[in-house]
């Protein structure tokens, strides 16, 4: 029988398996931008029976197992085309005259994302935009040079934190949520430690909740007063800690001192304060570690409000509890709610978010048809139907279907169309919608001309800045 390999059932001339390279060895994949991801490795040190020509990396998708392909010459290499938002793992071979050597061990598992830059407006009081300054911008502002930003989250006291594609994270703006040990505030971002495995934050009232890519779950914060740390206690932690030894989290959310998360399995689960019922549990005392929302398996995604929470199943239907004095619920009344409770029969809702104050309470959500709907206190016109009424059924934002994204804060919405565009209203105090001016719009003003916004911050929590992040120009 001829020397060869048998890859795809052929013979493969030339190949000699006592003559081809060692497997290298495999270092980290990156995202490079514009769906693309870069793969370090270390060259074997036994080359074979010839010099290495070539390397060839392979990005397999985690889900549905199609598979990518990039070849150079040396590390790094990149393999370009991937989806955005879809989870790869990479492995490399080296080839020599002798044919492709065996296969590297396989990579982190790592997110494919677009090149975006971030940009921010509005309240500046603890360096929160990220300019070297305290000065508040009524227009959007670059934040640094970068184009490597995957995830942006501001918090109510003036704390935002960042997440890099190189899974890094990354604090601006007042220190008691910035995890950076310390009490100095930060008007520039500043790296939180070295990992490279942050994939998802969430930031409430003085405290950040974050999960990594290995399914752990961590906290951080200047108050742990109610137990919205998750730790058991009501200590603040300077710098992140994890929350329990469970490596299922997917996704994590903060209001007002307190905190909830979905796991892989579809559970629900919350911890902190409980004084309206907004922890799901029927009850109204307080919990400083997790605790599941009944027992079901079918949770999709959650968002806080101050004193409420909001949450999407997987078979598209929409429910919430706590706080409802301003009808943010949904439920057409303003009962405060103890146990989740269904928002009508619909199952087309996909976007979910909560704001307000400590006085009030809206939410908002975007439909399967591109429809955006809001609901509770409208005193700022952040219901969008220019007036200052509230209304405790969701109301349509106009009759438009190509809303993508939108964000409640503490008196303003921000909203993202399938066109690019941003849009804002309700209170424009700072520069909080971003239009250059500070004139408080209860119907949406589009922030600039630009068309390029594809994100935006994912806190529900802003204290009257916004933040977003935009594809190159």
């Amino acid at each position: 029988m001829p020397i060869g390999d048998t890859l795809g059932g052929f013979i493969r001339p030339g190949y000699n398996p006592l003559l081809v390279a060692d497997a290298p060895t495999i270092g980290t994949a990156s995202s490079g931008g514009s769906l693309a991801i870069s793969i370090a490795f270390t060259a074997p040190s036994d080359v074979g029976g010839g010099a290495i020509t070539s390397y060839e990396a392979v990005a397999t998708d985690t889900v549905t197992a199609a598979v990518f392909t990039g070849t150079a010459a040396s590390s790094p290499v990149t393999i370009t085309g991937l989806t955005e938002g879809q989870s790869y793992t990479t492995t490399v071979t080296a080839i020599n005259a002798y044919g492709p050597s065996g296969t590297s061990a396989a990579s982190n598992s790592f997110q494919a994302a677009v090149a975006l830059e971030f940009w921010a407006w509005g309240y500046n009081a603890d360096g929160q935009l990220g300019q070297e300054n305290t000065t508040n911008y009524s227009s959007p502002v670059q934040v640094g040079a970068l184009t490597d930003w995957a995830q942006v989250s501001a918090g109510t006291n003036g704390s935002t934190l960042a997440i890099k594609t190189n899974g890094t994270l990354w604090g601006i703006g007042n220190d008691q949520s910035l995890g950076l040990n310390d009490t100095v505030n930060r008007s520039s971002p500043t790296q939180v430690g070295a990992l490279t495995t942050w994939s998802q934050v969430g930031m409430g009232t003085f405290f950040a909740m974050a999960v990594k890519t290995d399914g752990t779950l961590w906290s951080v914060g200047g108050s742990g007063s109610n137990g919205q740390l998750g730790h058991n206690n009501t200590t603040s932690y300077s710098s992140p800690v994890q929350v329990g030894a469970l490596t299922d989290w997917l996704q994590a959310a903060g209001g007002y001192e307190f905190a909830t998360a979905v796991k892989t399995d579809g559970t629900l689960w919350a911890w902190g304060k409980n004084t309206y019922g907004q922890l799901g549990q029927g009850n109204t005392t307080d919990t400083s570690s997790p605790v599941q929302v009944g027992a079901l398996t079918d949770w999709a995604k959650v968002a806080c409000g101050q004193q409420f929470m909001i949450a999407t199943k997987t078979d598209g239907t929409l429910w919430g509890c706590g706080r409802n004095n301003d009808g943010a619920l949904m439920q057409n009344g303003t009962t405060d709610c103890s146990s989740p409770i269904q928002v009508g029969a619909l199952t087309n809702w996909s976007k979910i978010s909560g704001g307000g104050d400590t006085n009030t309470g809206f939410s908002a959500a975007i439909k399967t048809d591109g429809t955006a709907w809001l609901c509770g206190a409208g005193n700022y016109g952040t219901m969008g139907q220019s007036n200052p009424l509230i209304y405790s059924s969701p109301v349509q934002l106009g009759a438009l279907t190509t809303w993508s994204e939108i964000n409640c804060q503490k008196r303003t919405v921000t909203a993202i169309k399938t066109d690019g565009t941003m849009w804002a209203w309700g209170w424009n105090g700072y520069g909080a919608l971003g239009d250059g001016g500070t004139t408080s719009r209860s119907s949406p003003i589009q922030v600039g001309a630009l068309t390029t916004w594809t994100k935006q911050s994912t806190s529900t929590q802003g204290q009257f800045s916004s933040m977003g992040l935009k594809t190159v120009s």
